[in-house]
């Protein structure tokens, strides 16, 4: 069998098509049509400094080599590096990035994460950071110094699911000579492509919708620029927070079914924001699918769909929003996101506890839902269970 012309290297140009060839032709020794797992550490050489591509596991392994190309394309990138974790990512990324003296601008509503490793690591080694409300673009310009060198955005945002104008955003930094990070976890690079929208880097955890299923731990950043590639390359080897052989072909293989997971995720979202919408337990919801959400323009325009995320306001506060996190059955009271089964948490005490009493500070009666690929008629009669036992 062979792929019509067009593409790379024969390959079509669709993104499902991608995610299932790209960086995975059939194994030239076998003909298995799955990446093998390379567990080896070390490879042979048959003379020094001539080899086949790899030496060492932590420099460089087959199948994590697999997963960086296949996530590259998908991201329309020069260049991208898998890591052991999504926090190892963003961490290289600031490494390549900051030195002590320098400035960060973070959204006001970041993950809880990326805002403990700014303000609490970076910190302390001389780099100051300020928040800006990232959804406004012409606001961004009051928070830059002569020393600003990032500007991080995050969109959707976690966890309030605001929406940033990538391109506007990316204008208003590079006339200042800044360069712009976007975490695409929520969004994945089928619902959006921030490198094409201006963009310099783009972060995933590979943790959640990459992977999909809730077993691997993982992290990418992909660059536009083929030099910062190589710095981040020389990072990942210097540093050794790389992820496992298994880990990488568990990605590899969640990226396969990723289009078809993320139309069903959305899918299921959208008619759970609705049916929320009318909730009288509920205050506000926050969904980008809504019309009513102040980015929904935006994030039509810069995304396929609206993503599988929801957030919303409990009417009762945080005691309500609390007796509701723990009053689902299908939604599991759990942190992460992004996989086939849906969760639920209450992020001000759970994955934002480190923002509190910071300008990043979450919502007490705040509710995070990861809406997964159950019936959307069971999701929809626990979560109305749940409200209604709260109802004023």
């Amino acid at each position: 069998m062979t792929h019509e012309s067009g593409g790379r290297g024969g390959l079509g140009a669709g993104f499902e098509t991608l995610a299932i060839h790209a960086g995975q032709p059939a194994d030239p020794s076998t003909g298995a049509v799955v990446t093998p797992i390379s567990l080896a550490t070390t490879f042979a050489q048959d003379a020094v400094g001539k080899h086949a591509g790899f030496e060492y596991g932590r420099t460089g392994n087959p199948t994590r080599a697999a997963l960086e190309d296949c996530l590259a394309t998908l991201e329309g990138a020069a260049r991208g590096l898998a890591f052991a974790s999504g926090m190892a990512a963003e961490d290289a990324v600031l490494r390549a990035l900051v030195a002590p003296g320098d400035h960060v601008v973070l959204p006001l509503d970041a993950y809880g994460g990326t805002f403990r490793l700014v303000s609490r690591v970076y910190a302390d080694t001389g780099v100051s950071w300020s928040a800006a409300d990232l959804t406004e673009p012409d606001a961004l310009a009051a928070v830059f110094t002569p020393t600003t060198r990032v500007v991080w955005i995050e969109t959707p945002t976690n966890p309030a699911l605001g929406i940033v104008d990538i391109e506007a955003v990316s204008a208003v930094a590079h006339a200042h000579g800044v360069t712009v990070v976007v975490d695409n976890t929520f969004a994945t690079p089928y619902l959006q492509q921030p490198l094409a929208l201006g963009a310099d880097v783009v972060v995933h955890s590979t943790t959640k919708y990459l992977g999909g299923h809730s077993d691997t731990i993982g992290g990418f950043a992909a660059v536009g620029n083929a030099e910062l590639g190589d710095q981040l390359a020389f990072l990942q080897n210097a540093m050794g927070a790389v992820p496992g052989p298994f880990d990488c072909y568990l990605v590899l293989r969640g990226i396969k079914t990723l289009a078809v997971r993320m139309d069903r995720h959305c899918e299921n979202a959208a008619t759970i924001a609705a049916m929320l919408d009318q909730h009288p337990a509920v205050d506000r919801v926050l969904y980008p699918g809504l019309n009513s959400h102040p980015g929904h323009d935006i994030a039509a325009r810069q995304m396929r769909a609206f993503g599988g995320m929801i957030s919303f306001i409990a009417a009762g506060g945080e005691e309500a929003a609390l007796d509701i996190a723990a009053a689902t059955e299908l939604f599991t009271l759990a942190e992460s996101l992004g996989a086939v089964e849906s969760l639920i948490e209450h992020p001000g005490r759970m994955t934002h506890a480190s923002a509190a009493g910071s300008p990043l500070e979450v919502d007490p009666a705040l509710i995070r839902l990861s809406v997964g690929l159950e019936s959307v008629d069971d999701l929809l009669t626990d979560l109305r269970l749940a409200l209604d036992e709260v109802t004023p």
